[in-house]
C-alpha cells in the first residue's frame, strides 16, 4: 500500500490495487491514503468528544448524524453504554478563536479502520471540516452501510476561501442565504461575502439612518437582528460574514432617500434596470463622510468580521466630469483627474473604517499609488491585476475566473488557478495570494434559481481553494461532484427539486407526463447563454421586476449528459483509433434521442403549452441541429475534399442554430459539431501533421466567437 504523501499539503497519495474504493470526496484533502477493510455503520455507532466540547462542536455532530440517518433510514446511538468504547471518536484541542478570524487553523486528521474512527483536530472548525469530509464517506452495498477504511491528514492550500452572495439587485432572503451557507460548510468554503447595497437596492437596516433601507430597497432588506442571526449561524458552521458596501459608485439606492449625498441633484429612483449607472456619491461633500463615518460605524458594531469590503468598482465618473465644484476641488487639491479624486475619497475612507476597527477591502479600481497599506485588493479583471497589485505589496483575493453567474463551463472555474506553476510572482508576493472567492451577482437570479446556480459548481471552485494544485484531474472532478451534488442536496439545497418544479409551471398543468420527460431529454443539451450574454442581449428589455421564469432559468448552467457527448465526439475526432463504428454509434444514438425529444415536446407538448410554444425556436433548431449532426458524422467516412467555402457555409449554419434567436439558451452539442466540420475541412492536412499541432488548429478553427454586444 501507499503511504501518504510527505506532509499535510503535499500531493495526495496513489493507493494501490485496482479494487481501491475511489473516494467521492470534494474538495479532495491534502493527503489520503486507502486501506484494506471497512467500518460498518450500523445502529450502535456512538459518538464520543473525550477533549475539548462545547456547543458548536456538538451541534456539528449533530447535523452529522442527523445527515447519515436520513441517508440510511434508521437512527444512530449518541452516547456509548457505560463501559463501551464509542465507534467515533472526536478529539479537539480546543475552540480557536471567539471570533472567526483570517487564518484560523483548519487541519485535521481523520483514521478509520475497521474497528474505530478518530477524527483530531487542533480546533473546533478543524473538527468541523473533519466531520464533512467523513460525510462523505458514507457508503453502501450488499453489505450494508460503511466507511471506507482510510488515513487522511488534511488542510487548506488558501486561508480565503469566499462565495459571494448578491443580494441587492434581486432580493435573497435569510432563509435562502442560509441554504447557501450549509452548502459552503459541506464543501469548506469558508467566507461568505454579502454585496449588501447597490444602485438596485440597499438591502440592510440602518437604525441612524432609516431612510436609506425605507427608500431603497422597495421594503426588501435584512433587519439587523436578522444579520446576527445570519453571522451567528455562519459561525457555527465555521463561516466567516464580510459586508460590502459598495460606494462611491453603484449608490443610486442611497440617493432616493438622500439626494443631498449626490454629485448631481436629484430627484432620484431605484434602478431597475442592469448595467454600470451614472450615480455616484459627492467626494467633496463632508456630509458624506459625516454618513459614511456613522453608518459604516453602525456595520462595524454588527459584523463581528475584522475586515470590511467598500467595493469601489466601476465609477464611470460621468456625475464627477459635469459638476464644476467637483472638477474645481480636483484642480485645487492636485488630484489630476477623476481617479485622483476616488483616491482621495479612499483615504478619507479608509481612515474611517479604521477608526471603526475594521480593515479595508476594495476591488481592483481602488488600486492607486496613494492608497493606503493595509488595504486587500479583490481583483475580477484577472491575473495582471493580481499580479499588479501583489507586486506593489497589497494582499490580493481572486475572483476573475471565478465568475459563476456567467454561466461558464466547470471545467474553466476548476482549470482557473490564484497562483499557476508558472507565475513570476516571488515566493513573498505569493504569500499575498489569499485565496478567491466564487461570485454570485443577482442581475440573473432569484430565489428560486439561486440554488441552481451556485450548485454544484461552486464545489468545484471550493476544491480548487483547498485541495493541492496538484489535483487537477477534470473527469475524476465531475465524477466526484456528481455524488457530491446530491450530498448537498442532503443539506437543504434546492438546486434540483427548484429546477424540477420551475420546469412543470413552465409547461403547465396540460402537459402528459410522457411530454414532461421528454422536454427533460431534450433540455439535456441545452444551457444558459455563457459569458454574461444574456445581460448584452437582454438589455434592453430585462428590469428588476421581470419574471425570471423562462426556459433560459429552468435550464442547468451545466449539463452532464451536454458534457459527456462533447468528451465522447473530442475523443472520436481527435484519438487515434477512436474513430470507428463502436464509437460513433453512441454519438449517433445521442443526437438521435434529442432530436426525437425535441420533436415529441413540438408535436404533444407546444400545442397544449403556451409558453413551450414560446419557447419554439428552441425546439426548432435542436431538431435541425440534430439531424444535421447526423449527417455530419455519416460525411466523416467520405473521402471527398471539403474547401473553405464549405467550411464558412457549415460555421455559419452552426452558429445560426447554437443560439435561437430570443431565447438566451445555447445549444450545446454545437460545440462538437464545429469541431467536426473544422476536422473535416482540415483532414487531409492531418497525416503530415503531428497530432497535437492538427489538434490545435482544429480547436483554433472552431472557437467561436460570442454574439455581438449591445450596448449596456
Amino acid at each position: 500500500m501507499a503511504g501518504l504523501a510527505a506532509g499535510v499539503g503535499g500531493h495526495a497519495a496513489v493507493v494501490d490495487g485496482a479494487s481501491a474504493p475511489q473516494l467521492g470526496l470534494m474538495p479532495m484533502p491534502a493527503a489520503w491514503s486507502v486501506t484494506t477493510g471497512r467500518m460498518a455503520i450500523t445502529g450502535q455507532f456512538s459518538v464520543a468528544a473525550p477533549a475539548h466540547t462545547d456547543a458548536r462542536l456538538r451541534a456539528g455532530i449533530e447535523r452529522f448524524l442527523r445527515r447519515w440517518e436520513e441517508r440510511m433510514g434508521f437512527e444512530l446511538t449518541r452516547d456509548a453504554a457505560a463501559g463501551a468504547s464509542p465507534a467515533f471518536t472526536v478529539t479537539c484541542d480546543g475552540p480557536g478563536p471567539a471570533v472567526a478570524a483570517l487564518g484560523e487553523d483548519e487541519s485535521y486528521a481523520l483514521d478509520v479502520t475497521a474497528a474505530q474512527i478518530a477524527l483530531r483536530a487542533p480546533t473546533v472548525v478543524g473538527a468541523l471540516r473533519g466531520l464533512e469530509t467523513l460525510g462523505q464517506l458514507l457508503a453502501s452495498d450488499a453489505g450494508g452501510w460503511h466507511v471506507p477504511a482510510v488515513t487522511i491528514r488534511d488542510q487548506p492550500r488558501f486561508q480565503w476561501r469566499g462565495l459571494l452572495i448578491d443580494i441587492s439587485r434581486h432580493w435573497i432572503s435569510a432563509d435562502a442565504i442560509k441554504r447557501q451557507i450549509d452548502g459552503m460548510a459541506a464543501v469548506k468554503l469558508n467566507v461568505l461575502h454579502l454585496h449588501l447595497t447597490d444602485d438596485q437596492g440597499f438591502r440592510i437596516e440602518s437604525r441612524k439612518y432609516p431612510r436609506l433601507h425605507e427608500c431603497g430597497s422597495d421594503g426588501l432588506y435584512l433587519t439587523q437582528d436578522q444579520v446576527r442571526d445570519l453571522i451567528a449561524y455562519a459561525y457555527e458552521r465555521g463561516i466567516r460574514v464580510v459586508p460590502e458596501i459598495d460606494v462611491p459608485g453603484h449608490t443610486t439606492s442611497w440617493l432616493v432617500g438622500h439626494p443631498e449625498l449626490a454629485s448631481q441633484p436629484g430627484p432620484y429612483a431605484i434602478a431597475r434596470r442592469w448595467g454600470v449607472q451614472d450615480p455616484a456619491l459627492d467626494p467633496t461633500n463632508e456630509a458624506v463622510y459625516a454618513m459614511l463615518d456613522g453608518f459604516l460605524g453602525e456595520i462595524a458594531a454588527l459584523f463581528p468580521d475584522a475586515y470590511l469590503h467598500i467595493g469601489g468598482d466601476e465609477v464611470n465618473g460621468k456625475h464627477w466630469s459635469a459638476s464644476p465644484r467637483i472638477q474645481a476641488f480636483i484642480r485645487e487639491h492636485g488630484l489630476k483627474d477623476n481617479a485622483g479624486m476616488q483616491a482621495h475619497f479612499n483615504r478619507r475612507l479608509q481612515t474611517i473604517v479604521s477608526k471603526h476597527g475594521k480593515k479595508m477591502i476594495g476591488w481592483d479600481e481602488i488600486l492607486h499609488p496613494d492608497l493606503p497599506s493595509g488595504t486587500i485588493i479583490h481583483t475580477w479583471r484577472g491575473a495582471e491585476a493580481l499580479a499588479k497589485a501583489a507586486r506593489a505589496g497589497f494582499q490580493v483575493i481572486l475572483s476573475h475566473g471565478f465568475y459563476i453567474d456567467h454561466m461558464d463551463s466547470v471545467a474553466r472555474h476548476y482549470a482557473n488557478e490564484p497562483l499557476p506553476a508558472n507565475t513570476a510572482l516571488t515566493p513573498e508576493e505569493q504569500r499575498r495570494v489569499l485565496g478567491g472567492e466564487a461570485t454570485m451577482w443577482g442581475e440573473w437570479i432569484t430565489e428560486e434559481t439561486i440554488d441552481s446556480r451556485i450548485w454544484p459548481r461552486s464545489a468545484a471552485v471550493a476544491e480548487r481553494l483547498w485541495s493541492p494544485g496538484a489535483i487537477r484531474d477534470r473527469d475524476d472532478m465531475f465524477r466526484r461532484m456528481e455524488i457530491v451534488s446530491l450530498r448537498l442536496e442532503e443539506t437543504g439545497l434546492r438546486h434540483r427539486a427548484n429546477a424540477d418544479a420551475m420546469l412543470r409551471r413552465f409547461v403547465g398543468e396540460a402537459a402528459s407526463p410522457a411530454a414532461l420527460a421528454s422536454l427533460r431529454v431534450m433540455l439535456q443539451a441545452v444551457e444558459p447563454v455563457k459569458n454574461f450574454q444574456r445581460h448584452y442581449q437582454r438589455t434592453a428589455v430585462a428590469t428588476q421586476r421581470l419574471p425570471y421564469t423562462g426556459l433560459v432559468d429552468c435550464v442547468s448552467p451545466d449539463s452532464p449528459p451536454a458534457r459527456k457527448f462533447a468528451d465522447a465526439m473530442a475523443r472520436w475526432i481527435f484519438v487515434p483509433g477512436e474513430r470507428d463504428a463502436a464509437a460513433v454509434a453512441p454519438l449517433v444514438r445521442q443526437l438521435a434521442g434529442w432530436r426525437a425529444a425535441a420533436e415529441q415536446v413540438r408535436d404533444t407538448l407546444a400545442p397544449v403549452s403556451l409558453r413551450t410554444r414560446e419557447a419554439g425556436p428552441t425546439i426548432q433548431a435542436m431538431i435541425e441541429l440534430c439531424a444535421y449532426g447526423e449527417k455530419l458524422i455519416a460525411l466523416a467516412g467520405q473521402t471527398e475534399r471539403r474547401d473553405e467555402a464549405w467550411l464558412k457555409e457549415q460555421l455559419a449554419l452552426l452558429s445560426r442554430l447554437a443560439h435561437p434567436p430570443g431565447q438566451w439558451v445555447e445549444l450545446m452539442p454545437a460545440a462538437s459539431l464545429r469541431l467536426l466540420v473544422c476536422a473535416l475541412a482540415t483532414d487531409a492536412q492531418r497525416a503530415g501533421m503531428p497530432a497535437e499541432a492538427w489538434r490545435k488548429q482544429v480547436e483554433k478553427l472552431a472557437a467561436t466567437k460570442p454574439p455581438k454586444k449591445t450596448a449596456p
